[in-house]
């Protein structure tokens, strides 16, 4: 073989090598992607939330303090936010028209509400409220007291642009209400995009007087606020909201959190003349504690592991029957918030839970075995000679407790009671003994059988008004993170949580909307029980 065949035989193997490796390369590399999840499938790590930056959205009113607060965030927790800094709605549109924004930050809750109306907030979580008042040189030189002062020939006024600022929004609703607006909008000689530049334009003494918040005037010493009675009720509520389109939600409600911390951000803002209201104890990654009757299970579970993942926190959960979990509350185990069966269980323990909200209904009924082989049409029914009964224990669960109400009602209590040969604390063991055979019927609830309608029956339990079971959620008054079960509580009550309930035998019971008959209704559900 000659030099210029051999060297080009051997540079066509080399490439021939070359294009081999880089194939088996690729494939390895495919296969390397296909075993990690897609950016939208996975959660974001630790070290995704650390090292992600949020964007805030912020009323120039709340610079000072939002500043103040992102400096000590940063510091302490190790992560970044980038604050954009603007009159309400001009943020606002930004946020709807560029999707560009995790959190959002008004002056005034009205501009939060019509975001959320517009579908682009997920969660509000509340942060202070200021008051809408004058700002003048220190000293009050123009003597300054009242509204009829604005309009004094000697005096110059200015103020935020109604459809700009949420001061001077709320400026212009309030002062139609009482007829003055169209008088002092003529002797205002200047509009500003913000509160800030209004504070800005007296301090320079462009202006004499301006219509400001209270807590605008905390960076600016030169400066003194006047209270008008006008203005009295004139009180913006702010509030920090977690857009749907964050790319980092726990991150992004992380911050919030932090803001609105008692020992955090609301400090801040006390010390800067916002007022506020009772926020939770910060925690990096809080453990919000829940106790929950054991057949909210199904019907809450999901809502609560999806919760987790959204704000990046943990909610360690206890179900078990109503009787023991007050137990444990009265032997000094309280949780943060608590999901009862039925009011009476809530009722004894008002003194942790002053209020309580009813979310939705359980009605017992007799479960048998599918295809009803003892031929069970009522309670009287249960009182048939070596029928084997299951009810609920009365001191352990709220089940329990119902069934005895229901059958003193019934008129059968004694009779009835003589065939049952075991009470649960829960409804779930009741299904499973049914289910292996140990028993021939059960008093239980609808929403126990909803996953086992192929292996059961239900006869329902009508005329007896008292079979009825009403679930009410509470916060305990001792919680260290009410606005997280609050929040917790609102997924639970979302449209998406109302369906699971219903799926799972219950009837949704709050506010303006009542749905409809549980999904699960067997054959033998039609089936009237007369009292006797």
């Amino acid at each position: 073989m000659n030099k210029p065949i051999a060297i080009l035989t051997g540079s066509l193997l080399i490439v021939g090598l070359m294009i081999y490796w880089m194939a088996i390369n690729e494939r390895s590399v495919s296969r390397s992607r296909l075993a990690l999840p897609s950016r939208t499938d996975a959660q974001p790590t630790e070290n995704e939330n650390s090292t992600t930056e949020v964007i805030l959205l912020c009323a120039a009113s709340n610079q000072a303090a939002i500043e103040a607060i992102r400096k000590q965030y940063e510091a302490e927790c190790g992560r970044r936010v980038s604050v954009q800094y603007g009159n309400s709605q001009s943020l606002l549109s930004q946020l709807e028209v560029s999707k560009r924004g995790d959190l959002f930050l008004p002056a005034d809750d009205s501009f939060m509400e019509f975001a959320q109306e517009k579908g682009l907030i997920a969660e509000r979580l509340p942060v202070a409220s200021m008051q809408v008042g004058l700002a003048v040189a220190k000293g009050n030189p123009k003597q300054i007291k009242a509204l009829s002062d604005l309009t004094r020939e000697d005096v110059r006024l200015v103020q935020a642009a109604p459809e700009a600022a949420a001061v001077g929004r709320i400026t212009k609703i309030h002062l139609e209400k009482l007829g003055k607006w169209e008088g002092l909008k003529h002797a205002t000689e200047a509009f500003r995009s913000t509160v800030s530049e209004v504070a800005t334009d007296v301090i320079l003494g462009a202006a004499d007087v301006g219509i400001v918040y209270d807590a605008v005037l905390y960076p600016f010493p030169e400066l003194e606020f006047v209270q008008v009675e006008e203005f009295s009720k004139a009180v913006s509520q702010v509030s920090i909201g977690v857009s749907r389109g964050a790319e980092n939600s726990p991150a992004a409600l992380h911050f919030a959190r932090y803001v609105t911390a008692m020992d955090r951000g609301l400090q801040v803002y006390r010390e800067q003349g916002f007022s506020v209201g009772q926020g939770d104890v910060w925690e990096d990654v809080p453990d919000l504690t829940i106790y929950a009757g054991s057949m909210l299970r199904p019907a809450i579970e999901d809502s609560i592991i999806e919760f987790e993942k959204r704000e990046g926190v943990k909610v360690s959960r206890s179900y078990n029957g109503c009787g023991i979990l007050v137990a444990q509350m009265k032997a000094g185990q309280i949780p943060d918030a608590y999901f009862a069966c039925d009011k009476e269980f809530m009722s004894q323990v008002t003194d942790v839970f002053p209020e309580a909200t009813t979310v939705s209904q359980n009605e017992l009924v007799i479960l048998v075995p599918k295809g009803n082989p003892n031929k069970i049409t009522s309670l009287r029914d249960l009182t048939m000679p070596g029928l084997r009964v299951g009810i609920g224990h009365e001191k352990q669960c709220a089940m329990g407790w119902i069934t005895q109400n229901t059958l003193r009602e019934s008129g059968i209590q004694n009779e009835l009671m003589a065939n049952v040969t075991v009470q649960t604390p829960t409804g779930d063991m009741l299904v499973n003994q049914l289910r292996t055979g140990s028993l021939d019927a059960a008093v239980a609830y609808l929403s126990n059988a909803a996953g086992a309608a192929q292996y059961l029956d239900a006869i329902q339990i009508k005329g007896i008004s008292c079979s009825t079971a009403e679930q009410p959620w509470g916060v305990a008054k001792t919680s260290k993170f009410p606005l997280l079960a609050d929040r917790l509580f609102k997924r639970i009550c979302s449209e998406e949580s109302q369906e699971i309930f219903i799926a799972e035998g219950f009837r949704w019971n709050r506010g303006e909307k009542v749905s409809n008959q549980p999904k699960f209704v067997s054959p033998a559900a039609a089936i009237p029980t007369d009292q006797p």
